[in-house]
Formats: structure tokens, C-alpha cells, sequence
């Protein structure tokens, strides 16, 4: 495997961790409660850690097959998500319930960076990768 599909494994890796460890962080020491939506999108985003760690040892040509499912899903939950966040969809709309609803502000960091919005930045950024990781001979 060429050094620039490694170094594209590596950085999905990187993307992956501080997006699980983030999310962690959110829930677990600032206690947010995580709603329906973003537990979804943890169930796509942790087991890309793994998926890239084995792929980056075992130098596996094909990860992108792994990922791409898992990423693209990804973005479909976090734009959804995204759409009940910003108001463009009701809250009606989603799955979450009364006590954890998929619209409350729990962060804005520099006034418009929100945890669905990271979200939906890491399972693009994971995305890209697997599509420049599949085109790379």
C-alpha cells in the first residue's frame, strides 16, 4: 500500500477517535445527555476507530468497502439531525422523545459550530477520505 493511502487511513483514524472521544467527552464529563439521533450516530462513528486501526495494520487495500457504509450513513442521521437542530424540519419530525429532544442547544462554539454540526463535519471529512482512499492506485 502506497503512503498516501496510509497517511489517508491515519488521518480517518484520527477524525474517528476525536470524534468518539469527543462525543464521550460531551456525555460523560459535561454530562450531556445524548438524544435518539446522535446515540445513532455514535452506533456509525466508534466502530470506524476499529475499522481504521485494523485497517492500517493489516494495510488492508479495500477499507473503503468497511467505511463508506458506516460514514455515509453517518451523514445521513447528522444532516437530518442537522435539519431538526436548525429549525428547517419540526421537531415533530424525528424519533427523539420529550425528555432528550434532538433540538436542544447543549454547545455553540463560536456562535454556530453545535455537536450535530461536528458530526456531520467528521462523517463527510471520513467520506472524503474513502473516496480519495478508493481512487488512489
Amino acid at each position: 500500500m502506497s503512503s498516501s493511502k496510509l497517511n489517508l487511513l491515519y488521518a480517518g483514524l484520527l477524525i474517528a477517535t476525536a470524534a468518539t472521544f469527543g462525543s464521550l467527552y460531551f456525555s460523560e464529563i459535561l454530562n450531556f445527555a445524548p438524544c435518539l439521533l446522535c446515540w445513532y450516530q455514535r452506533l456509525m462513528m466508534y466502530p470506524l476507530v476499529v475499522i481504521f486501526a485494523i485497517g492500517i495494520i493489516l494495510k488492508e487495500k479495500k477499507l473503503h468497502y468497511y467505511a463508506l457504509p458506516f460514514s455515509i450513513l453517518g451523514i445521513l442521521i447528522a444532516t437530518y439531525h442537522n435539519l431538526i437542530y436548525y429549525k428547517v424540519l419540526p421537531e415533530e419530525a424525528s424519533a427523539c422523545n420529550l425528555q432528550i429532544p434532538c433540538g436542544t442547544v447543549q454547545l455553540q462554539l463560536f456562535g454556530f459550530i453545535t455537536i450535530p454540526l461536528l458530526s456531520l463535519i467528521s462523517f463527510t471529512a471520513i467520506t472524503a477520505l474513502m473516496v480519495i482512499f478508493r481512487r488512489i492506485k
